[in-house]
């Protein structure tokens, strides 16, 4: 793999509009990144993920995209896009930039020459029926609304007309094969825009519902993976440092096939990653494994963690997040220690880790209206907490002009507390992150394997390298017999930890590792 940068990386993922505010209009802005990157290398990440920056209508946060090449003026410009690259690069932070292949808005340029009843260069550049009163089975798509006779599909919200890469199992005449003229031409169309901030100093690309490129696909998704595919060779041989995440956790699919560096796990109901932080929604019970005590076993994480793991571990990288834009962060059903273990698996588990902002505080999900088509997932992109000036520092604008409302609780957390107290949620995340920094061991290539994983509440054992980790997320104290432990010592701990040859005892809500 080209980017070795990737074993070491740890990335920090910033939703722009809620970061932090320089310029008083109460949206955050570049500037406000700029400003704080020195925090961010502080915690410990030296690569970034920024959300949507681009010109948009923000009928969906940004990701309704208007100009892929153009700065949303909201946010600043261009030139202070390349500044943000410039200077994280000076203090060795990569950026990658949201890519969002699968649609635009529908005030694109693209779009609105496509929806035109003259034939023209952007005709094919969207998916449409030959006749204003066909829709398009199992899919949504409105008519009646342009010039042009057809319907147009849509990818997600109404704002938002699908590109056309193609069918791969047609079954109307108006369905462009994969191969066809106007399919290739709306890949290289996205192939150019990733060249564009590329040549201006981005890393890379996280890929936006990197699945849903050809319609009617069969089940590996193999006609979308051999567009990615082809994207991968365009890096290897003109961007060799280049990264690309996918949303689309499914690792053999977007690694293995579509050749992303990376993918994301992503919180899908009832899956591994879910178990552990978010099992709240069956049976009106929560039973997380890192909730204390809520009868969660790791095993149902290790069921569907272990095989997509193997299957792609010599090809790239499974990314945990903490949260993102879309999940409801996890301070929502979660202590502060039951959030330091929680941290503290996903910043020693292989693959590439990615901290959402404000989760390294413990910022709450929030119940606010919804904003920008955020509706449920607003709660979670409410304004970073710096400290306890108005807005929480994040703004000086007045309080009814801010993106969104601040957590204004007595106990809400901010960086400037948390940096002055030791035993704080943010000073474990940095001790966490340098512990993975200084050990190869903890980083995202070294072997992982199970030593032990017992019932519920029973503490998991795993292996990384010649490591030993050991977590207890329920309320007792746990003696564990480990063979592999002998000889060896406690590197770094939660809560109080022992080893006696073989034997470990770790307290209640405890973490310890052993080399």
């Amino acid at each position: 793999m080209s980017t070795e940068w990737l074993k070491k990386a740890v990335f920090y993922e910033i939703y722009p509009q809620s970061f932090c505010d320089t310029n008083g209009d109460g949206i955050g802005d570049i500037e406000g990144i700029i400003e704080k990157l020195d925090y961010v290398k502080e915690l410990g990440c030296n690569a970034l993920w920024i959300n949507p920056c681009f010109d948009s209508p923000f009928m969906d946060a940004g990701y309704d995209v208007r100009d892929y090449k153009k700065v949303a003026p909201r946010y600043g410009t261009n030139d202070d896009l390349i500044r943000l690259f410039r200077t994280a690069h000076e203090k060795g932070i990569k950026v990658l930039l949201d890519l969002v292949p699968g649609h635009t808005s529908d005030e694109h340029e693209w779009f609105l020459e496509s929806s035109k009843a003259e034939q023209n260069e952007y005709t094919g550049r969207y998916v449409w029926t030959d006749f204003a009163f066909k829709g398009i089975a199992d899919h949504p798509y409105i008519s009646g609304m342009k010039p042009r006779n057809g319907a147009y599909m849509l990818n997600f919200f109404a704002s938002q007309p699908a590109l056309n890469y193609g069918w791969l199992n047609r079954t109307e005449s108006w369905m462009s094969a994969v191969d066809s003229e106007e399919a290739i031409a709306t890949k290289e169309a996205m192939k150019d825009v990733i060249r564009f901030w590329l040549d201006r100093g981005c890393d890379g690309y996280r890929v936006d519902m990197a699945d849903s490129l050809v319609k009617n696909d069969d089940e590996n998704k193999s006609a979308t993976a051999a567009i990615w595919r082809e994207v991968r060779n365009m890096l290897d041989a003109e961007y060799p440092d280049a990264a690309l995440v996918s949303e689309w956790s499914h690792p053999y699919r977007a690694i293995c096939l579509g050749g992303f560096h990376m993918d994301f796990y992503l919180d899908h109901q009832h899956n591994g990653y879910n178990t552990l932080l978010r099992d709240y929604e069956t049976d009106g019970g929560d039973h997380s494994f890192f909730k204390c005590d809520a009868g969660g076993e790791i095993s149902r994480f290790l069921d569907d963690y272990l095989p997509k793991y193997d299957v792609s571990r010599d090809a790239g990288y499974i990314s945990m997040i903490t949260c993102n834009h879309d999940t409801p962060r996890p301070a929502a059903t979660l202590t502060d220690r039951e959030l330091k273990l929680a941290y503290a698996f996903i910043l020693t588990m292989p693959g590439v880790p990615f901290i959402y902002y404000g989760d390294e505080i413990g910022m709450k999900y929030l119940d606010v209206a919804t904003k920008e088509g955020g509706y449920q997932r607003t709660g979670s992109r409410t304004p970073m907490q710096w400290d306890r000036t108005k807005n929480m520092g994040f703004s000086s604008a007045d309080t009814s002009q801010i993106y969104l409302p601040v957590d204004c609780s007595k106990d809400a957390p901010c960086v400037a507390d948390q940096v002055k107290d030791p035993d704080s949620l943010l000073n474990e995340v940095k001790r966490l992150t340098r512990l993975r920094a200084e050990y190869e061991d903890l980083q995202a290539d070294a072997p992982f394997r199970v030593i032990r994983a017992g019932g519920p509440d029973e503490a998991f054992v795993y292996g990384r390298g010649d490591m030993v980790l050991v977590i207890n997320t329920s309320s007792r104290e746990q003696t564990v017999e480990i063979p592999e432990a002998d000889g060896k010592k406690i590197v770094y701990g939660i809560g109080s930890c022992s080893l006696d040859g073989k034997s470990i005892t770790v307290s209640a809500q405890s973490f310890a590792v052993l080399k």
